[in-house]
């Protein structure tokens, strides 16, 4: 395995710690958190291009901008809500809808053939987020907002990642400005919306880790790995992360294993196995 993919393999697995994080800091605002944990991110990576002499990276026309904040802050907000607001162990099997919506959006924006192998596995995907929030699926009154914030978080992301291709030209070192922008978005939606709480040392330890990792450096490890690295294995290790990203919310009592979550996990990881290994 190169070293570029390895790059990527971390990304991934600081990804499986981000619902677990964003658990750890639900008791503040989802803006505020956001607000933290890019301001965290942006600033660190922003010293360390200036200690490099590479700030002029952050020069980058107007639609990079664009898709580089509307990305990083439409995900994380929405994501961060979604886990503050539904059950977190099923609000983060149905943002994991993420890879197989990159998928099928795959075929009207960028123009692949999907063929009934990964429409099989994209049914599966939804099959699984279906018996999640379906018929007969026990939660919290008043949890379906956090379920839509899911849902809407991973089409942002499908989206986002999806054209991210048609920007191949904008250098990841550009992510830092796209992190200090998201956190200035973040934080004056959330002075315009929420009540500001002062975060006790869980949820001040939390945001600040996500800043360094889930929602700082991976972004960075991610670009290295999919551009120099095999991303035909670290896509196909992308769909292990609903089943570890669960685990781990699980193993910190965020949740029970019952049956139907145990299915709803398989069928989203088995679709995305089903898409992935897709030819042509």
């Amino acid at each position: 395995m190169s070293r570029a993919t390895l790059c990527g393999l971390g990304a991934l697995l600081l990804w499986a710690f981000l619902a677990l994080l964003a658990r750890g800091a639900s008791g503040l605002p989802p803006l505020q958190v956001t607000a933290m944990a890019f301001g965290t991110a942006g600033i660190l990576a922003s010293a360390w291009l200036a200690a490099r002499g590479q700030l002029a990276a952050l020069r980058q026309p107007p639609i990079a901008w664009i898709h580089g904040v509307g990305g990083l802050f439409g995900y994380h907000a929405l994501y961060f809500a979604a886990v503050a607001w539904a059950p977190p162990v099923e609000a983060n099997l149905i943002n994991y809808l993420w890879p197989l919506l990159i998928v099928l959006l795959s075929a009207p924006i960028l123009g692949l053939r999907l063929g009934p192998r990964r429409l099989a596995g994209v049914a599966l995907g939804f099959l699984g987020c279906v018996l999640v929030v379906g018929p007969g699926a026990a939660f919290p009154p008043g949890a379906t907002p956090g379920f839509l914030c899911a849902a809407a978080a991973a089409l942002v992301w499908a989206v986002y990642s999806v054209t991210a291709r048609r920007l191949a030209a904008v250098p990841t070192e550009a992510v830092a400005g796209f992190c200090l922008a998201s956190a200035v978005l973040a934080a004056a939606a959330h002075l315009a919306f929420e009540t500001t709480v002062v975060p006790g040392m869980r949820e001040l330890a939390s945001a600040l880790v996500l800043g360094l990792g889930p929602v700082g450096a991976a972004f960075f490890l991610w670009d290295i790995g999919m551009k120099r690295g095999d991303p035909r294995l670290l896509g196909t290790l992308a769909y292990a992360m609903p089943v570890a990203s669960t685990l781990l919310l699980l193993l910190a009592g965020e949740g029970t294993l019952g049956p139907r979550i145990a299915v709803a996990a398989g069928l989203v990881v088995g679709g995305g196995w089903l898409a992935a290994s897709a030819k042509g």
